[in-house]
């Protein structure tokens, strides 16, 4: 089944369709409604669109604009507003061995209020869910307050009454109602969806819309039925079914780089093509890699609680005959094999991360999105501003031949540097190009006579210039049109061309090569311009279009928005992390092509848009793997693209700042945006940079897999841990004539062990480690568990078996001298043991540990030593161990170790991974 077939909004949305799916159904089909019906106006005169909105040139009356607004709405879209600050609280602690941990809090209240054990449980569940809460809440304050309205009021024409004339009105923004006549000037935003009704020189920057680089020319053309000298370019656009191709559309969102228009608003607020897009993204966000890695981990160790705890209860009470007390010592066994310090040390490791991303000027808005970071196997990117820096700069100027040729530019600066009009992007590119010293003589050696405008239907501009100091054969200087514009205007006004200082007839052979040489630059991704002069032998005052005739072809000029200095070292970079770079963009595939093999990615086939329409998700699935280049992408595409990466296994980050972004930001497991994007783009997006640069996004890359390195550690090191103890408790339980270890030491030696691990995010990982994306592996962490735990389980037994032999610790009365053995023996592995499996290099030779953890090592070995020997003995029922324990204490823990490290070898060589 294709997937962008028309069809209805029911059929399309099933309510048996997952959430996700319906979310996409209905994004297509709002755009695809949309864009239906912004077709509609584009094709119709500007006359008939009027008369359907009933609304004339001069515009609304006041009481009519007032009915209307009352009808249509406010002109606003959807936007994603921040929950509340409760909610965010509430949702801090909505986590699955939160809810255990409260769970065995409250059993462990019912039996005993004053049970300390409930305290440390209720401490760790608050400072957890505070933590986390904190940290995005303020985050989201930051991101708040990057919002930047550039302004809130538009220039609308109105008439007081049915009689009275018109009058330009500033309004608000949100009070345009469809059949407003807005005017539009250079800086503008478009309020609304517009048709134009009359325009001048109109350059409209879209790029967030379509992600096109350049600004492009707006105009009122007529529909094609009404027919008119048209090329067919202009035909094909004014057909088009895309109201962003659309000539006489503006459209909401867009902004005006120069010129002037009128236009009639045909859509407002969720009517618009950015209303259709930003209405379908409110609401909850799908589930990211890090939500599904948590949720399948925190299930697997929720599994081995509820298996292992009622075999210990069991166990103990057919054994002791006690089934209180094997109660109480199976609700200790469940925290003691439960990870509970996990929640707070997720929380701490994810912010301190956004801590540290903050200081590269990144605002991490979701916590979690730092793990995905980590994570992040493919990144999808728009290419302007991202892989290029976000300007035009003239790459070349050619003669006829396609040789660089001074002459070339010095025309070119001429024509720019002498027009009135406002500069577009591509004249500052020619000044900018030419030195201040060069800009004085030019301005000595000509003087300005007249220009003949830039328009939408000729496509060029032509400046004429007396050249100073050169008398004609009249005894009046000389006047020179130099005329630049599209290159197949220009050259249809060509007689000749300049060649080598020749003067060469332009044959149809020579118009052919020239042709081909313009043709060749803008297959290489340039913006071509061609530049053309005319010697005038009747000098006069002023000059016509009529004028722009009889042109010596000079050459041309190129364009580019020019590939960052550091894109391509950042791009190698992040392929040496394991991350792959797609670009997708709006823009056309020739550009595409030429910045992304500037910057060294290997483009292979360029994928139109359009290519992905009928394709299923398993043929766009196996298309998005084999592609690098995506150009021409609309916004349902860009997040059909995404979803079929992830379909395919991959943890995706999305790279964006337009409208047109906004859909792929909220399905890519990690949405990045920038300061200075659109709202809805920010508000989609899980981190924001306040510089575009790919450079910030590898150090979060890194960041990432710190944060989650030191997650996956304490898991893994917690997991086993606690498994291993778990298991020696259920053989003790089985042999021993009284308890291995009382319930409230199984709770101090839990939280002497979870205490040290608090510093486990200030810890540091492997270079290794950091080179390839990691992942979460409740399998894996299953596997560790079972493979490595039961190791403390044999020094355990070994330990059980020096005390009830070496020091007669083999009754009920000498239980507290057991359990005082094996409590020191038991936390101070599970302690060192951290430094073992911290790395899957050789501890303490090959890898060290931050001074934090280190500091903590040290704390909770001395304070399971002391312990016994502390005023807290006799309460907590430990009894002084002799001085002969401890040697025997040294020779298990060292061969422990050993043991450790030996299997470590193994297990790695077995499964190729380690953490």
């Amino acid at each position: 089944m294709t997937m962008l077939t028309p069809r209805t909004p029911a059929r399309l949305a099933p309510p048996g369709q997952g959430r996700r799916e319906r979310k996409a159904a209905e994004l297509e089909t709002r755009t695809r409604l949309a864009g239906e019906r912004l077709a509609g106006f584009s094709a119709r005169s500007g006359v008939q669109v009027l008369q359907e909105l009933s609304a004339t040139r001069d515009g609304l009356t006041h009481a009519e604009a007032a009915l209307r607004l009352e009808r249509h709405g406010a002109n606003v879209v959807a936007h994603e507003r921040a929950p509340r600050w409760w909610l965010r609280l509430a949702k801090a602690f909505w986590n699955p061995f939160i809810g255990v941990l409260v769970f065995l809090a409250a059993v462990m209240w019912w039996q005993d209020p004053a049970d300390p054990g409930v305290v440390i449980l209720s401490v760790m569940v608050a400072v957890s869910g505070l933590l986390r809460f904190w940290q995005e809440f303020r985050s989201g304050r930051a991101a708040d307050a990057l919002r930047r309205l550039v302004t809130t009021t538009c220039a609308v024409q109105r008439r007081a009454g049915g009689d009275s004339g018109p009058a330009t009105f500033e309004v608000p923004m949100d009070q345009v109602v469809p059949g407003d006549v807005v005017k539009l000037a250079a800086g503008d935003l478009v309020p609304a969806d517009l048709r134009l009704i009359t325009s001048k020189d109109l350059m409209v920057g879209q790029a967030a819309l379509s992600g096109e680089s350049l600004p492009v020319a707006k105009a009122d053309l007529p529909p094609r039925s009404t027919g008119g000298s048209r090329g067919a370019e202009d035909l094909r656009r004014c057909a088009t079914t895309d109201p962003v191709e659309a000539d006489n559309l503006v459209l909401m969102g867009t902004s005006v780089t120069s010129g002037t228009a009128t236009g009639v608003v045909v859509a407002t607020g969720a009517g618009t093509w950015f209303g259709s897009m930003a209405g379908s993204l409110a609401g909850e966000r799908p589930q990211t890699n890090f939500d599904n890695g948590v949720r399948r981990v925190s299930l697997l160790l929720i599994r081995f609680m509820l298996v292992m705890v009622p075999v210990v209860f069991a166990v103990n009470g057919l054994t002791k005959g006690d089934w209180d007390e094997a109660f109480l010592f199976g609700i200790a066994v469940a925290v003691g094999l439960t990870p509970e310090m996990l929640p707070m040390v997720v929380s701490a490791n994810l912010a301190r991360g956004a801590v540290a991303m903050s200081r590269r000027k990144v605002v991490v808005k979701r916590l979690n999105a730092i793990q995905n970071l980590g994570a992040m196997d493919v990144l999808c990117t728009d290419k302007t501003g991202t892989l290029t820096e976000d300007r035009i700069v003239l790459d070349r100027y050619l003669d006829v031949h396609g040789n660089e040729n001074g002459e070339v530019l010095e025309y070119g600066y001429l024509n720019a540097h002498f027009q009135t009009g406002l500069r577009s992007l591509m004249d500052r590119a020619v000044i900018d190009r030419v030195d201040e010293a060069e800009e004085v003589v030019v301005d000595a050696r000509f003087s300005m006579v007249d220009e003949i405008p830039f328009d939408f239907a000729r496509r060029r501009m032509s400046v004429v210039l007396r050249r100073n100091g050169v008398v004609g054969d009249l005894g009046r200087p000389e006047h020179i049109m130099i005329t630049k514009g599209a290159v197949e205007e220009v050259l249809d006004l060509c007689t000749h061309m300049a060649d080598g200082g020749r003067r060469v007839a332009l044959t149809d052979g020579l118009r052919r090569h020239v042709t081909r040489i313009a043709e060749d630059d803008n297959r290489r991704g340039l913006r071509v311009l061609a530049v053309a002069t005319r010697t005038i032998d009747a000098p006069r005052a002023t000059y016509t279009v009529a004028d722009e005739d009889r042109l010596t072809l000079v050459g041309f000029l190129a364009f580019l928005d020019p590939p960052k200095a550091d894109a391509a070292r950042a791009l190698r970079a992040l392929a040496g992390k394991g991350v792959a770079v797609k670009v997708v963009t709006g823009d056309n595939d020739l550009v595409a092509a030429r910045v992304c093999t500037d910057v060294g990615l290997d483009v292979g086939h360029v994928v139109l848009g359009s290519e992905t329409d009928d394709l299923d998700q398993t043929a766009l699935r196996a298309l998005a793997a084999r592609t690098t280049v995506f150009a021409k992408v609309n916004p349902v595409q860009k997040a059909r693209i995404v979803r079929a990466l992830q379909a395919d296994g991959h943890t995706v980050g999305f790279l964006g700042d337009g409208i047109n972004d906004a859909a792929a930001l909220r399905e890519a497991d990690v949405g990045i945006s920038v300061d200075t994007a659109v709202d809805i783009a920010r508000e989609s997006a899980d981190v924001i940079l306040l510089e575009k640069d790919l450079t910030v996004l590898e150090q979060g890359v890194v960041q990432g897999r710190t944060t989650f390195g030191n997650t996956i550690k304490y898991i893994k090191m917690t997991a086993s841990s606690n498994f291993g103890n778990v298991f020696s408790v259920l053989v003790a339980s089985a042999f021993l004539p009284f308890q291995p270890m009382l319930a409230i030491m199984l709770l101090v030696q839990n939280l002497v062990y979870d205490i040290a691990q608090l510093a486990t995010p200030w810890d540091r990982m492997d270079e290794e480690y950091l080179r390839r994306p990691r992942n979460w592996d409740a399998r894996g962490i299953g596997r560790f568990m079972v493979c490595i735990g039961p190791i403390s389980s044999v020094f355990d037994i070994a330990m059980f078996v020096i005390m009830w032999n070496v020091f007669g610790a083999d009754s009920e009365a000498e239980q507290s001298l057991f359990q005082s053995g094996w409590f020191i023996e038991g936390l101070l592995s599970q302690t060192l043991v951290v430094h073992m499996i911290r790395t899957r290099k050789i501890p303490f030779l090959q890898s060290r540990a931050s001074w934090p953890v280190m500091v903590m090592t040290v704390l909770a070995v001395l304070t399971g030593l002391y312990l016994p020997f502390s005023p807290l003995a006799a309460p907590l029922g430990f009894t002084a161990l002799p001085a002969s324990y401890f040697p025997w204490l040294i020779g298990v823990l060292l061969a422990y170790c050993t043991l450790t490290q030996l299997l470590k070898t193994l297990y790695v060589r077995r499964f190729g991974t380690w953490l």
